[in-house]
């Protein structure tokens, strides 16, 4: 298996050095992008849908559970015991403990489908996650976020009993927001899928397989 070059501490602090530049571009565009998402308008948005969950039904609104923000990840609803792999890394990619941290900052978390909820609950069981999950089978909610039959994560403001679309986002910029991605991105192999750049003789494999 091809590894990378091997050089003086001196020649990889120089490489090293920069990279660092290149990182620190990238660090300020990030910063930049952040600034526009903070400008955005919104839109209002509907909060009557009547999501089933384990504890009953709740709304939109009732998502919220009393914070000012809330994120929403719609997972993809490939059929009955056919789960998108994407959406499971995502899921089981959100960490024990971001829920409560988000909600220290004024935001709740929750995860939609249009699955039906037992099929929701039996693979939730399977994957061992606590993290909230209802389903929007039988309402228009995916189609009205622009998800369809697809996944997509969307930010919401309240202000009272309106609720607000703020940001939305799917594919690529998803992808980013997975932790494991993160930190592979960070090591020489990288996430060893074929769609990356990487040098000939790396590892590479199906994204999926």
């Amino acid at each position: 298996m091809s590894k990378p070059p091997v050089v003086s501490p001196e020649e990889w602090q120089l490489a090293r050095d920069n990279l660092l530049k290149a990182e620190k571009e990238a660090t300020r565009a990030e910063d930049a992008l952040a600034a526009q998402r903070r400008r955005l308008p919104m839109t209002e948005f509907r909060s009557d849908y009547t999501f089933e969950g384990p504890d009953g039904p709740r709304t939109l609104l009732d998502l919220f559970e009393g914070r000012d923000q809330l994120i929403v990840y719609q997972f993809m609803d490939n059929g009955p015991r056919h789960f998108c792999p994407g959406c499971t890394k995502f899921t089981d990619n959100v960490p024990v403990g971001a829920l409560p941290a988000l909600a220290e900052k004024g935001v709740s978390w929750a995860t939609i489908s249009n699955m039906p909820l037992p099929q929701i609950e039996a693979y939730k069981a399977e994957r061992g996650w606590t993290l909230p999950f209802l389903s929007s089978n039988g309402t228009t909610f995916s189609d009205d976020c622009g998800a369809g039959r697809g996944f997509m994560l969307s930010v919401f403001l309240r202000d009272g009993d309106r609720v607000y679309r703020t940001y939305n986002t799917t594919a690529r910029g998803v992808d980013r927001l997975v932790f494991t991605h993160n930190f592979l991105d960070l090591t020489p192999w990288g996430r060893q899928e074929d769609w990356e750049d990487s040098p000939a003789g790396w590892p590479q494999y199906p994204t999926y397989g």
